[in-house]
């Protein structure tokens, strides 16, 4: 029997590049855990520093935790910012992308780290950066930019009942009850307060002493307030909430559509090389193993 030809060797693929090793990184499970560990830990920090006894005697000690936290999160921006170097546009395509840069940034600018105040909001912005790892709360934030249209109309017609009502109850009650009635911003501050059904009990009894008719006063506002205006915020906001899920439901379908990333199928490559490299070495020349 002739003996088998001798297979050529194979040529070694060249090493991942820095892009494609960011990539592996942040798309391992332990970074979007350690990312988040890190998020409630500023969390717990914000926490601890609102306590005067604490602050006072570990002043140092937590100024030096912070500025840990924000080099860990200027990494963390940094690996993922390398991970689209090669594709930049995917990155600020993104708007997660761009609020995590943004907060980060933010924090070295000299305005930011001179002014107490600006520092703690951007710093309690990272909180937020919690929704990138859970995506039931990314639906919900969505949901919430969603439903802002929907929610000026509601504000702009519903100021437009309480502008009424405050006008109204201005020319019924202001010489009898001029402490909630008295002007138009007291009127009106008292029907904000009635929306919530917050003293309706009181404000109608007070009512009644004045005119019986008060209780239909009283009964309109509540029903096109607290029931007509209320439960169409709530359509709105729990239609903004399904087409969220529906949005979030479709980019999932699409992400497991799209197929293995470039890196994973390098990563196959190099396992099928292997295991073929493997499969030459243990041929005889004969042919035999």
């Amino acid at each position: 029997m002739p003996p088998a030809p001798e297979l050529p060797l194979r040529a070694h693929a060249a090493p991942p590049t820095l892009p494609e090793r960011c990539r592996r990184v942040t798309g391992s499970d332990w970074f979007g855990l350690c990312g988040f560990a890190l998020i409630l830990g500023n969390a717990a920090l914000l926490g601890v520093e609102t306590y005067a006894g604490v602050q006072g005697r570990w002043h140092d000690e937590l100024n030096a935790v912070e500025h840990l936290f924000l080099a860990v999160f200027t990494v963390e921006i940094a690996v993922r910012m390398a991970a689209c170097a090669d594709r930049p546009r995917e990155f600020l395509r993104d708007p997660w992308n761009v609020f995590d840069l943004a907060v980060v940034l933010f924090a070295y600018l000299p305005f930011a780290r001179e002014n107490a105040t600006v520092l703690r909001l951007l710093r309690l912005a990272r909180v937020l950066r919690a929704a990138r790892f859970l995506p039931q709360l990314r639906v919900v934030l969505v949901a919430v930019g969603k439903s802002l249209p929907g929610t000026l109309s509601f504000a702009l017609v519903g100021a437009l009942l309480l502008y009424l009502y405050a006008m109204m109850g201005w020319v019924f009650f202001a010489a009898e009850d001029p402490e909630h009635y008295g002007s138009l911003g007291r009127a009106g501050l008292t029907l904000f307060l009635l929306m919530t059904l917050d003293g309706l009990g009181d404000a109608v009894r007070t009512g009644l002493e004045i005119s019986r008719w008060s209780i239909v006063y009283y009964a309109s506002y509540v029903l096109l307030s607290s029931f007509v205006l209320v439960n169409l915020l709530i359509g709105v906001v729990l239609n903004s909430l399904d087409e969220a899920r529906r949005s979030e439901e479709a980019h999932q379908r699409a992400v497991g559509a799209a197929g293995p990333t470039e890196a994973e199928l390098r990563e196959r490559i190099e396992t099928a090389r292997r295991a073929l490299d493997d499969l030459e070495g243990s041929l005889t020349p004969g042919g035999r193993p």
